[in-house]
């Protein structure tokens, strides 16, 4: 028999009968030495020489290796899967921040978790619309909690943005309002009228999300029950808006989430509409991307990365509950797909740090973290099982 290396010891073919057998090479090592003519000295040595040489040399490559791969730099791509869309994104994940470890009150549990921020201190913004915790939940970078507020304040949580000064905006699509707060949670001011769905300057109909201009004025995607975005400046005056209800350039259906680049350019998702529309800080149409499907949430950095949160089509979205979903960073000036990786999702956002936080009506926040395992780190990761939770 030879040995192959599929397993997470070594194994041995069976040449005559042309089978894989799942046999560790310890069960081999001993029937060897039971074949050895000699004294009890002899065959105890034998097997000591066999035995480290199994723990040494490990498994030995062989025949069980995979197929070639569809896509080599991005690993084993097997033939049934479609390689990640402009190459494969290395980080890892951990799925449950915030409750792993688990330092919330007793009894605290996230609803549907719609939106994330994090300030310049790295303290990151939870935004959810579950009754068994405050709406707004603040932990520190690696997930202790810190302070909450906002129980049964907001109508329907829905976007939440920390501006360079680190205050805290929250977008409330159920009450039809935007709050900016202090970071401990303070409420500073509120645009549009509590319960009154309208379209002038002074109300909002089910907004959505909030982004900011290098200098101070910012822009709200309104939205669920409007199609247009709004614009304020950096005092909070209504400035101007556009858009309406339609197909074509500046018209949309769900104007979902809104993003500003460090050249004032407005990147506006078109959920509905499967695309992202692109204007300028007037509101003049620039172009538009049609080949990221549509866009749940989408997040610029101060230096122009381009980072969302997508689905193949809002259909396959809102059948599927977004757990479809894809990251993907993009080039900002093209729309070029430069990564990809799965996840499902509401609304993305960016840390300082360079780690990656999504917001999932799973439930979830995902932290995702620059990082990849090996196949042997990934069998080890495996083996020392879930993490246990505090």
């Amino acid at each position: 028999m030879k040995a192959v290396s599929s397993c997470s010891e070594p194994l041995f073919l069976d040449s005559a009968k042309r089978k894989t057998l799942c046999v560790p090479a310890s069960a081999v090592a001993f029937d060897f030495v039971s074949r050895i003519k000699g004294s009890a000295s002899m065959k105890l040595l034998a097997l000591a020489v066999l035995l480290s040489a199994t723990v040494i040399v490990g498994p030995v490559p062989g025949w069980a290796e995979h197929p070639k791969s569809k896509a080599p730099e991005q690993g084993y791509v097997p033939e049934g899967w479609h390689p990640h869309e402009g190459g494969l994104l290395k980080y890892r994940v951990a799925i449950r921040f915030g409750e792993e470890p688990d330092t919330m009150p007793d009894g605290w549990k996230f609803g549907r978790v719609s939106a994330v921020t994090t300030d310049s201190k790295g303290d990151v913004y939870v935004f959810h619309r579950g009754k068994k915790a405050d709406a707004v939940v603040v932990f520190d970078s690696k997930g202790h909690y810190i302070r909450s507020w906002g129980r049964g304040f907001f109508g329907n949580p829905h976007g939440l943005r920390a501006d360079k000064d680190d205050n805290i905006w929250a977008v409330d699509n159920g009450n039809h309002q935007v709050y900016k707060f202090a970071r401990e949670g303070k409420l500073l001011q509120t645009w549009g009228i509590k319960g009154q769905a309208a379209t002038d300057a002074k109300t909002f109909n089910r907004p959505t999300d909030i982004a900011f201009a290098a200098n101070g004025d910012f822009y709200v995607s309104d939205g669920y029950g409007n199609s247009r975005v709004v614009k304020f400046n950096k005092e909070g005056k209504h400035l101007l808006s556009w858009g309406k209800p339609g197909k074509g350039p500046s018209e949309f259906q769900t104007v979902h989430s809104v993003g500003v680049d460090s050249k004032g350019r407005v990147y506006v998702s078109d959920r509905e509409n499967n695309r992202i529309q692109i204007f300028s800080a007037h509101g003049e149409f620039l172009k538009q991307w049609t080949h990221l499907g549509a866009t749940q949430g989408l997040f610029i950095t101060p230096n122009d990365q381009m980072w969302v949160i997508t689905h193949r089509n809002n259909v396959e979205n809102i059948t599927y509950d977004t757990l479809a979903g894809r990251i993907m960073k993009l080039d900002l000036e093209t729309g070029r797909v430069l990564g990809a990786m799965e996840c499902p999702g509401h609304m993305i956002t960016v840390a300082q740090s360079g780690e990656i936080f999504v917001a999932s009506l799973t439930g979830n926040i995902f932290r995702w973290y620059p990082a990849w395992l090996t196949r042997d780190a990934a069998a080890q990761t495996e083996a020392k099982g879930p993490p246990v939770k505090n």
